[in-house]
């Protein structure tokens, strides 16, 4: 009897041990895990950690940004990120692509993956989206795209798309040339292109072309990429100043790479803007750009307004409400001669 009672002890004591040991192997594990997806959410560079699951009633935004290439792209992130807010109810999760699409897929599965309520993309391209947006489809996540379009065989992959008529931008800058050189004139242009495949490099280069077909005089001598930054805008005017003795004409896609222009032509001490040989032309319109044609330095500038936060907003509060917004949402935009541009209409500007 006495042995027969030590054992059943014995076996009492082991599996209160055993129980002891896999109830804290258990809560290491359920830490070790723990730790390790916060870390993947920090190393992705998220601003809101661990699972963007809304459980605190704010409407979750994972927005993919294009990168920070230009002024016009920083204040279109900072109209993002003064929108969507805690105190409006919002948490954004924000990614910064670096000008590469394949980091624009990965954080568009990263926010399927947290769950987010809704996508917010500004594509690098306008290809290549039709197998992420459909996981997004599938998880019942709606996207909206901005600035940027995509180009796509099945539009459902995408709730709607806000930004700029790049095209009737381009048609723009060449009703201006029209109207100040002729349609009968020589004239010569050199013409510095955005990021290649881009909407806004394909709508601002379509309508030159357009222009070009129209007008008989009028040759592009000279077109290649400055991609949108002011550093290649300056590479590429470099090397078409030492090519050619001649342009009457420069057409920049952006501001910045009109900046970039400005500076080689600086250095090689070649007249440009309203009193020079060289007319510039550019597109967006940021604050720098507009300062730039109140000093005569560029003789047209055709807006390109960033502010999409608030735009965007409207959009998700319509879908909250439970409407179905517009497909295209086209915003209205101005241009600015340097001629006729006043201090005013800078001071007027929110960026």
């Amino acid at each position: 009897m006495t042995s027969n009672a030590g054992a059943r002890r014995f076996r009492r004591g082991y599996i209160r041990v055993k129980k002891i040991f896999l109830t804290g192997l258990c809560f290491l594990i359920f830490a070790f895990s723990s730790c390790q997806g916060k870390n993947a959410d920090s190393a992705n560079g998220g601003e809101a950690g661990g699972n963007a699951v809304n459980s605190d009633g704010l409407i979750v935004v994972g927005f993919s940004q294009v990168g920070a290439e230009s002024d016009w792209r920083m204040a279109n992130t900072k109209s993002m990120r003064e929108t969507f807010t805690e105190a409006k109810g919002y948490r954004l999760i924000f990614r910064d692509a670096q000008q590469k699409q394949e980091n624009q897929i990965a954080a568009i599965r990263s926010f399927i993956s947290q769950k987010v309520t809704y996508i917010v993309l500004a594509p690098v391209t306008e290809d290549g989206w039709d197998t992420v947006l459909k996981e997004a489809k599938d998880a019942g996540i709606p996207v909206i795209v901005v600035d940027r379009m995509i180009k796509t065989q099945d539009n459902s992959l995408y709730t709607c798309w806000i930004g700029a008529d790049f095209r009737k931008e381009g048609g723009t800058a060449v009703a201006w040339m029209e109207k100040n050189f002729g349609t009968d004139r020589r004239l010569i242009i050199a013409h510095l292109q955005g990021s290649l495949g881009s909407s806004a490099q394909i709508g601002r280069t379509e309508g030159l072309q357009a222009g070009i077909d129209k007008n008989i005089g009028w040759r592009v001598a000279v077109r290649d990429s400055g991609d949108f930054t002011q550093v290649k805008g300056k590479e590429v005017t470099e090397r078409i100043l030492k090519q050619y003795e001649r342009i009457d004409v420069l057409y920049c896609e952006n501001d910045n790479m009109a900046f970039g222009a400005i500076e080689a032509m600086d250095a090689a001490r070649w007249t440009y803007g309203v009193n020079g040989a060289t007319t510039i032309i550019s597109f967006d319109a940021t604050r720098a750009g507009l300062e730039a044609t109140l000093e005569g330095k560029i003789n047209y500038n055709v807006e390109c307004n960033p502010l999409h936060g608030p735009r965007v907003e409207e959009i998700i509060r319509q879908m909250e409400r439970g409407e179905i917004p517009s497909k295209l949402a086209y915003v209205d935009e101005i241009a600015f001669d340097a001629k006729t541009i006043t201090r005013a209409d800078i001071d007027a500007r929110s960026y």
